[in-house]
C-alpha cells in the first residue's frame, strides 16, 4: 500500500519535471536494483513500504541555484498537486482492487434454504407478516430460491410488490412484500424491507472489548460468545445492530458462553453512537461458510465498490473525529503489529473477501491519514503550501525546520505509543492482565 502511495507522488513528480533521485521499495541499506536516468530504483533491507527522493524537497536540502528539476523550483501548485498525487494513488488501488473482487470474483453464500432470522418492527416485511424462523419457498416467480438467488432477485424487483411463500412450523402461508428501492447491491440485510437472512448457524463472537463500554461494564470478554439476546438466537452483528435500533436503547439481556459453559444472563445497557446503537466490543472472524463465486455485472461491481469505498472512509473519519473529541480511546488503534494480525487473519481465511477488503481499507487509511493537516505528512506540505500562497511569500527555511523537527518527535512518540499498544494486544499478554 506504501509503495503504491509512493508511486503516486513519482508518476506526478517526473509529469511535473522533478528529478526523482530514488524510488525505493523498502528503507534501511540498499540490496539491488538499477539506475535508469536520474532515479536509482533499488529494494531496501527492511522490507515496511518505501520512499520517494526527489531533490530539493526536505527544508534542510542544499538548495542549488537554477535548478529546474528541484521540487522548490516548480510551481507551488505542481508542489501540492505531487502531494496529492499518494492519497489520491491509495483511493485509486481501493476502488479497482473492489471492483476487481466484485467483477470477477464475488463470493456469494452457498446456502440452499433461504430462512428468516429477524424481521425489523414496523418494516414492510413485518406489515407483510413474515416473521423470524420463516423459510422463503417462494419468492416472486423463484421456488426454494437459496440465499444468493434470493439477494440477486430482491435487488432485481425494487419497488415492486411481490407474492411470497413462507413455510413456518409445516404450514404454508401467501404473502406479498412490497421491496423497498433503497436497498445496496449484494447486501445479504436487507435493513430497508426488514429481512435479516440466517447465513451463519453459530453464535456471535467476540474478538476485542471496548474500555469504558457498557459490554466491559456488564463483564463481557474477548472470546465469549453472544448464544442469545432477550431469548432470540441471533447469529450475526448487523441483526444485533438492528434489534437494538428498533429498542432504542433499551436494555438487554445476553446469553453468553464462555469456555464452552453457559453463564448467568447478562444485562447490557447500549449506548448510541452515529445514530446506531452499540455495545462497545469487536466481533470475531464469523467461521467459514460455503460460498460460491458469483461475478456481478461491471456496473453493478462498480457501484458496489463505490458503496465499500464511501462507507470505509466514512468510518475512518468518525473514528478520527472521535478521537479528537476523547469519544473513543487512542488504546483502540493499531499499527503494524495489529496490522500484520489482521493480514495473518485474513490469510488463513478461505474466502477472497478478507484479503481483498482489507487490503481496500489500508490503502483507504493510507490515503486519509496521509491527508490530515499534520507536519510530515501529505497534508502538512499542502497546508504549508497554502499558507505561502495566501502570503505570497516562502515560510522561513528556519521556521520549517523547527515545524518538522517537531513534528518529527511527535510522530517518532505516537509510533512507539501504538507499537506498544498493539504488543500489549496479543494473545500472549492477556494471562498478565487482571
Amino acid at each position: 500500500m506504501v509503495v503504491v502511495h509512493e508511486f503516486g507522488h513519482f508518476i506526478v513528480a517526473k509529469l511535473c519535471g522533478v528529478r526523482v533521485e530514488a524510488f525505493s521499495v523498502g528503507f534501511g541499506p540498499r540490496l539491488f536494483g538499477v539506475k535508469y536516468g536520474d532515479t536509482d530504483y533499488k529494494v531496501c533491507l527492511l522490507p515496511l513500504g518505501g520512499f520517494v527522493k526527489m531533490t530539493g524537497e526536505n527544508p534542510g536540502d542544499e538548495p542549488v541555484p537554477d535548478d529546474p528539476g528541484a521540487f522548490m523550483a516548480h510551481p507551488r501548485w505542481q508542489r501540492m498537486l505531487i502531494g496529492l498525487a499518494g492519497p489520491v494513488a491509495n483511493f485509486m488501488l481501493a476502488f479497482v482492487l473492489m471492483v476487481v473482487y466484485f467483477g470477477f470474483i464475488n463470493e456469494v453464500p452457498d446456502i440452499k434454504v433461504t430462512k428468516v432470522e429477524w424481521i425489523t418492527p414496523g418494516s414492510a416485511a413485518d406489515q407483510a407478516g413474515l416473521k423470524p424462523g420463516d423459510i422463503i419457498r417462494g419468492f416472486d416467480n423463484l421456488v426454494d430460491p437459496d440465499v444468493a438467488t434470493f439477494t440477486d432477485r430482491i435487488d432485481d424487483l425494487q419497488n415492486q410488490t411481490v407474492p411470497v411463500t413462507l413455510e413456518r412450523a409445516g404450514a404454508t402461508i401467501q404473502t406479498s412484500v412490497r421491496v423497498p428501492g433503497n436497498l445496496k447491491p449484494g447486501e445479504l440485510e436487507f435493513s430497508p424491507a426488514g429481512i435479516f437472512v440466517q447465513y451463519e448457524s453459530g453464535p456471535i463472537g467476540i474478538d476485542q472489548i471496548s474500555p469504558g463500554s457498557p459490554a466491559e461494564a456488564a463483564g463481557l470478554k474477548a472470546h465469549d460468545a453472544i448464544a442469545a439476546v432477550d431469548g432470540h438466537a441471533f447469529h450475526t452483528v448487523p441483526t444485533l445492530l438492528d434489534y437494538m435500533k428498533s429498542g432504542q436503547g433499551k436494555a438487554i439481556t445476553l446469553t453468553i458462553l464462555r469456555d464452552g459453559r453457559e453463564l448467568a444472563p447478562i444485562t447490557v445497557h447500549p449506548f448510541e453512537q452515529d445514530g446506531q446503537w452499540r455495545l462497545g466490543f469487536v466481533p470475531a472472524q464469523p467461521p467459514d461458510i460455503p460460498v460460491r463465486i458469483q461475478p456481478m455485472k461491471l456496473g453493478t461491481a462498480i457501484g458496489a465498490s463505490k458503496e465499500f469505498c464511501g462507507e470505509n472512509s466514512q468510518m475512518i473519519i468518525k473514528v478520527l473525529e472521535r478521537l479528537i473529541t476523547r469519544k473513543v480511546s487512542v488504546k483502540q488503534l493499531s499499527g503494524p503489529v495489529g496490522i500484520a494480525v489482521a493480514a495473518g487473519q485474513a490469510a488463513q481465511a478461505r474466502e477472497w473477501f478478507p484479503k481483498f477488503g482489507l487490503a481496500a481499507s489500508i490503502s483507504l487509511n493510507l490515503g486519509i491519514l496521509n491527508l490530515l493537516p499534520f507536519p510530515i505528512l501529505d497534508g502538512g506540505l499542502i497546508l504549508m503550501l497554502m499558507i505561502e500562497s495566501i502570503m505570497r511569500r516562502d515560510i522561513s527555511l528556519i521556521v520549517k525546520e523547527r515545524i518538522y523537527q517537531a513534528a518529527f518527535v511527535v510522530l517518532v512518540a505516537f509510533f512507539a505509543f501504538i507499537m506498544f499498544n498493539d504488543v500489549s494486544k496479543l494473545q500472549f499478554f492477556s494471562h498478565f492482565r487482571p
